[in-house]
């Protein structure tokens, strides 16, 4: 089947710093690089990478050129990727420890001004079966799931970054919820249930070191996987990557425990790496981390 990713594309900063700065205070940047990044871009460079066939539904600017392009290199088709004159690409500064951690400032840019029209298009070919992927640094998001879903496609939704009025607008057209820890506790208190009674059909938690879960909240099946060990030099685009990784793999109908287990490795192996989109890793790159990873498989 196909992926089709309504997403935000964004050009990268990253500032390599000893710490993060305190209020009113400045401090010096060891060094400053640039690169293809954006919640969206970052999944469907996963998708892409981990071999299912994607749709990329976004906007970039006139200067953002390159992204898209960038983007096609790896196997995303970017055929409803418009150019929007009003607006440019979004960007995003990162500020990055030496351990790793992130703090991140966006610009959203033209990634919220794709119209309604090009969502239209781009969902016309879709199937019965395929998937619809969105995160929420777009607009657009209630319009595309409700088209997808009367479409006959999955909807898969990663509440980040988190906005209660967002989550709460799209989730009744949402079938699986991808969430870290502190988004899961976020998206439960704004609707008042536990975590385990969020109303869609699967839930999917990741845990940073600690791997992930997958729950079917129909039947109350649990599905955890541990992360391999690795030292962590940058944590940016890991969860993209993990979610991209995912639904792939339930793409290509593999089982749950062998999806989580690609998504796990490829978001550990990720992490291992400095940059976004550039930094995820391939399938036969993450097939070969497991076979070398002692006590993973």
């Amino acid at each position: 089947m196909a992926v089709y990713n309504l997403g935000s594309i964004h050009a990268d900063w990253f500032y390599k710093v000893p710490r993060f700065p305190v209020n009113g205070e400045t401090i010096p940047a060891a060094n400053c690089v640039s690169g293809l990044g954006g919640k969206g871009a970052n999944q469907s460079v996963a998708l892409a990478r981990a071999g299912a066939e994607v749709h990329h539904i976004g906007a970039i600017g006139g200067e953002g050129v390159w992204a898209a392009e960038q983007m096609k290199s790896v196997g995303v088709d970017v055929t409803h990727v418009a150019i929007e004159i009003a607006a440019p690409t979004g960007h995003a500064l990162i500020f990055v420890t030496p351990d790793g951690e992130n703090r991140i400032v966006i610009c959203p840019g033209s990634n919220r001004m794709i119209e309604s029209s090009d969502i239209k298009a781009a969902l016309a070919r879709a199937q019965a079966g395929d998937m619809l992927v969105m995160q929420n640094e777009t607009n657009g998001q209630v319009e595309a799931a409700k088209r997808a879903r009367a479409r006959g496609m999955r909807v898969v939704y990663s509440a980040a970054p988190f906005d209660v009025a967002a989550v709460q607008a799209v989730l009744p057209h949402v079938d699986l919820l991808a969430v870290n820890e502190v988004e899961a506790e976020q998206v439960a208190a704004a609707l008042d249930v536990p975590i385990t009674a969020l109303p869609v059909a699967e839930l999917l938690v990741t845990h940073g070191p600690r791997g992930a879960s997958w729950h079917d909240l129909k039947t109350g099946e649990t599905l955890t996987v541990p992360a391999p060990k690795v030292v962590a030099v940058d944590t940016t685009g890991a969860g993209d990557t993990f979610v991209g990784y995912f639904c792939a793999g339930r793409d290509a109908g593999l089982p749950v425990a062998e999806c989580l287990e690609l998504a796990v490795a490829a978001a550990a192996l990720k992490v291992t790496r400095e940059g976004t989109a550039d930094a995820i890793p391939s399938l036969a790159e993450v097939r070969s981390f497991l076979a070398e990873t002692p006590g993973v498989e």
